[in-house]
């Protein structure tokens, strides 16, 4: 009996020692779908300005050194100021066909990289305007400045005007019409508490649609008191899809110390910029200035290399020769991975450009 039980424990463990080693020994299933992540092509908005904030124009594309998570990038497009982004030719994506999923299409519709310069050319400008009760007294002023930017920006291809106080109000959409832009502008109405990042969020999401350069354009005159979304969240979706935020600040959001330092570092991780405006001047002056930069910001673009990394990507733009390395570059300093649309059966791909 004894020796009838030792051979059955044997026998139990020596089927519990196989069921082990198949279970631990993963098996693909006959005509499993392998896994792909795939990056799209990464647009860039750069500055280059001297210790007196002059801009420093002319520079090639050979001045520039990319580099993502410290990983060296090929530059694929690159462009100054209004003019058209050309493509380097021998610049391909690695490792495969030269392509670039435009933003908004779903996973299988692709351009071609002979019309990238549709996805890079010019720019789209969203204007977010502070209605809210802390914009009472310069209301009309505000207006004015407003108009007078949207009226200036000859570069731009489209202009939007949303406005905000408690909620978001698109007062004109994105469209080549000035006219209608204007309209917009004047129609606008003072509102309630100010929902900044709330706004400022869906702002962003509408942008991130679109291809090309992307610029939101914040006029705030005091805090955000209601809000649900931290300032984190915005500046995170900016720079992962290359929307550069520029913020006209009064001086009420400046005497508010968290504010000015939340909207620096806001416009800083995005590659834009902050500005504190006393009077109504200084809000002229502070929109021409972006009007400005917007002329001689450099468009790069590239294709990532290979990246086992699926989280947040570092971005680091250097000037490559001596010479120029005593200057000043301007850009985002990074982004997140997006995933991108899929059907059932389909191959999930991960972009960084382009939101879900």
């Amino acid at each position: 009996m004894a020796k009838r039980t030792c051979v059955a424990i044997v026998c139990f463990s020596l089927v519990l020692f196989f069921s082990f080693r198949t279970s631990a020994v993963p098996q693909q299933e006959p005509g499993a779908p392998h896994i792909h992540v795939t990056v799209d092509m990464v647009q860039l908005n750069v500055a280059v300005t001297d210790n007196q904030g002059n801009y420093i124009t002319g520079l090639r594309p050979q001045d520039f050194n990319v580099s993502e998570d410290g990983i060296v990038q090929k530059i694929a497009t690159f462009g100054e100021g209004n003019e058209p982004a050309r493509r380097l030719l021998e610049n391909a994506p690695p490792g495969g066909q030269p392509l670039v999923q435009a933003a908004g299409q779903d996973q299988d519709t692709r351009v071609s990289a002979g019309d990238l310069s549709s996805l890079v050319a010019g720019a789209n400008v969203f204007v977010l305007f502070d209605t809210s009760n802390y914009m009472y007294r310069g209301f009309v002023f505000a207006q004015d400045a407003i108009a007078d930017f949207v009226r200036s920006l000859e570069g731009a291809d489209k202009v939007a005007v949303y406005s905000y106080s408690r909620d978001l109000s698109r007062a004109a959409r994105l469209t080549a019409d000035r006219s209608q832009v204007l309209r917009g502008v004047r129609s606008t109405v003072a509102g309630d508490d100010a929902a900044l990042y709330n706004c400022l969020l869906l702002t962003v999401k509408d942008a991130a649609r679109y291809p090309g350069r992307k610029v939101v354009v914040v006029f705030s005159n005091g805090p955000d008191n209601a809000s649900m979304v931290p300032p984190e969240d915005v500046a995170e979706l900016a720079q992962s899809t290359g929307t550069a935020i520029y913020m006209i600040s009064t001086r009420q959001a400046q005497l508010e110390p968290i504010s000015t330092a939340v909207f620096e570092r806001m416009t800083a991780a995005t590659g834009g910029k902050a500005y504190f405006a006393k009077t109504w001047r200084d809000e002229k002056r502070a929109f021409a200035s972006i009007r400005d930069d917007l002329a001689h910001l450099y468009s790069l673009s590239y294709y990532p290399q290979a990246n086992t990394n699926t989280g947040w990507r570092s971005i680091s733009v250097k000037l490559m020769s001596e010479k120029l390395k005593k200057y000043h570059v301007r850009t985002r300093d990074g982004y997140r991975l997006q995933p991108s649309r899929f059907s059932a059966g389909s191959v999930p791909s991960v972009s960084g450009s382009v939101p879900e």
